[in-house]
Formats: C-alpha cells, sequence, structure tokens
C-alpha cells in the first residue's frame, strides 16, 4: 500500500508541474508586457504622489530618465530582463507559484480592497467549495439509493422513469435551466433571490445566514439536473453484481432483499461510485464558471470569469494551480479509497 500511495502521489506532482508549466507557456508572453505595464504605472504613481521629487530635477529629460532608471532597476529585481521562457524565469515563478505567491492581480480585487492573488482567491474558494460540495453530497446520496433500487427493480416504473429522468436532465444545458429557475423562483413567486450574491458585506454579522439563502436557488438548480444521472450510473454499476453468483447464494439462503443491495452488491460496485464520485466533485468545482455567472454566486467559476474577461493573467495563473490541485487531490483520495475497496488494485493484480 505504501508503494502504491507513493507512485500516486509522484505521478499526481508530475502532472501539477506539467499543467504549471503549459499554462506559464500559454500567457508568457502576455505576462511579462502586463507585469512591465504594471511596474510602469507604479513608479510614475509613487512619483506623482511626492511632488518633491519632480521639483529636485532642472529639466524634463533628467527627470525622465531617473523614472526610466527606476523602472528599469525594478525590472532587473524581478528578472523581467530575462526572456520569459528562459530557465531561471520559468524554474522561479513555477517556484513562486507552489508557494501560493501569485503576485497581485492586475484589475480584480477581494471584497476587502486587496490586489493580492492569493487574497482574492481564498476569499472567493471557500464559497465554491460550500456550494458544490453540499451540491455533490446531496446529488451522491439521491443517486445511490435510487439507483441501488432501479438495480433491483429492472424493467419497473421507478427503473424505467429514472432512466428517463436521466436523459432529459442530462440533456437540458445548466445555463438555461438556471435562467428559467430565476425566472420561476425569483420573478414569478418572489421566493428566492434572482442575484446569489448578498447585498450585505461579508464583515456584515448576518452575511453567512445570508450566503446560505442565496444559496437555495443555485443548489436545487445543480441537484435536479445532477440526480439522475448520478442514479442511472448506480443502476448500471449494480446491475451486473445484481447477477453474481454471490447475490444469488444470498438470496437463495433467504436475507434479506434490502440488506443484500445495500450491503452487499453496494459494497461491491463502491469502487467505481467512488471514482465518479471524485470526478464529479472536481469536475464541478472546475466547471463552475457558467452556473456561478448565471446565478451571480461569488465564487471561483465567475472570478475566473471576470479574470478572462478582463485579462488579468495573474488571477488566471492562481485559479488555474488552485483548481488543478483540488482535481489532483480529488483523484488522489479516489485511488486511495479504490485501493482500500480493491485489492487488486494496490497490488498490479
Amino acid at each position: 500500500m505504501k508503494k502504491y500511495v507513493a507512485t500516486r502521489m509522484v505521478t499526481m506532482f508530475g502532472v501539477l508541474m506539467i499543467t504549471l508549466l503549459i499554462t506559464i507557456a500559454l500567457v508568457g508572453s502576455n505576462m511579462d508586457t502586463i507585469l512591465k505595464q504594471g511596474i510602469v504605472f507604479q513608479v510614475r504613481s509613487e512619483i506623482t504622489e511626492d511632488p518633491t521629487i519632480a521639483e529636485s530635477f532642472s529639466s524634463v529629460n533628467e527627470f525622465e530618465r531617473f523614472v526610466q532608471n527606476q523602472i528599469d532597476h525594478r525590472i532587473n529585481i524581478l528578472g523581467l530582463d530575462e526572456p520569459w521562457h528562459s530557465p531561471q524565469r520559468i524554474g522561479l515563478t513555477m517556484y513562486k507559484i507552489l508557494l501560493l505567491d501569485f503576485g497581485h492581480a492586475t484589475f480584480l480585487t477581494s471584497d476587502a480592497g486587496s490586489s493580492n492573488v492569493k487574497d482574492i482567491i481564498f476569499e472567493k474558494l471557500p464559497r465554491t467549495i460550500l456550494l458544490f460540495t453540499t451540491a455533490t453530497i446531496i446529488i451522491s446520496i439521491i443517486g445511490i439509493f435510487l439507483g441501488a433500487l432501479s438495480a433491483s427493480k429492472i424493467g419497473s416504473v421507478i427503473d424505467r422513469i429514472t432512466s428517463s429522468f436521466a436523459i432529459i436532465s442530462s440533456s437540458f444545458p445548466v445555463w438555461w435551466i438556471g435562467m428559467l429557475m430565476i425566472f420561476l423562483f425569483a420573478f414569478t413567486y418572489q421566493i428566492f433571490p434572482a442575484r446569489a450574491t448578498p447585498d450585505i458585506p461579508s464583515s456584515d454579522p448576518g452575511y453567512i445566514a445570508a450566503l446560505l439563502y442565496h444559496m437555495t436557488l443555485p443548489l436545487i438548480t445543480i441537484v435536479m439536473i445532477g440526480f439522475g444521472s448520478w442514479a442511472y450510473l448506480v443502476r448500471n454499476f449494480m446491475v451486473g453484481i445484481m447477477q453474481e453468483d454471490f447475490i444469488m447464494a444470498k438470496k437463495t439462503i433467504g436475507i434479506n432483499n434490502k440488506k443484500i443491495i445495500y450491503s452487499h452488491a453496494l459494497k461491491n460496485a463502491a469502487p467505481p461510485i467512488i471514482t465518479v464520485l471524485a470526478l464529479s466533485l472536481s469536475g464541478s468545482l472546475g466547471g463552475a464558471i457558467i452556473t456561478e455567472a448565471v446565478f451571480d454566486w461569488p465564487g471561483m467559476g465567475r472570478l475566473y470569469f471576470e479574470a478572462i474577461t478582463v485579462m488579468d493573467l495573474p488571477v488566471i495563473i492562481g485559479s488555474t494551480y488552485i483548481l488543478t490541485v483540488f482535481f489532483l487531490a480529488s483523484i488522489f483520495i479516489a485511488d486511495l479509497l479504490y485501493g482500500y475497496f480493491d485489492p487488486r488494485v494496490r497490488t498490479g493484480q
């Protein structure tokens, strides 16, 4: 088991490094331009705030040379005089990212007014985790029990309804269902607010309660779209297991049917179910852009959308790194649980 865990950790770290390298390569030249423009703006702003600096020079040319020298000095300190694709620059950038040093955002800020990318991300991340983890847990619970029930009654009314609902619910895009839900429950019946972002500041004592209330409509939408597909997947996983000899033997000796389904058959279907659960959770975190943009949920998805809209590259890189880490962590946990439930995986058989 130790060898299996070590192998998976090395593999995940390698994937993370490759993802970082590809991301840096895609935005490298643009990143340099933005960083240098940021330095120019920062230097000129500092000099403008102190009029005595400009007054100490006898000519405009001398003043401009001083400003340019300050800009060049800061560029050299940050290593921006080297091309972005040089090993030194790439290595330093990856090292900083690994330490969660993403620098400062070009345009975006946190609710508290900070331009530090780490502050912005860690302000939004808990809200995305709250929404999509809660939704995934509810979806998986409903889906597992409904799917197991359908697998035990192949061809029944419940089985046909489950299969039909899975096909229908997965056929509609989340943004379309989201717009319908907003129109129905926010404008027609006015049960929930149209925007999932609370109107009160995050420092207000009632912010958490307001956030949970605003979360209800997107949560209902995600669960309604997702649980049918989950139930159908679980049903297909368990159909074959229900035909196995050991299940038939347990039925023959008179063991309660519910115990057979939820204790024995479901346990044997656990490895693929856990894998799908991990992929669903990590995928929902990474695919939150559309959902959060539709409902205006103040999480990572909307942050990513805003960063792409204004081309705030430090935020894009930081968000990509964090979401990749979460994706790999969920896959790693799934692999461990898979190895626990199926010893053949960790022994390589």
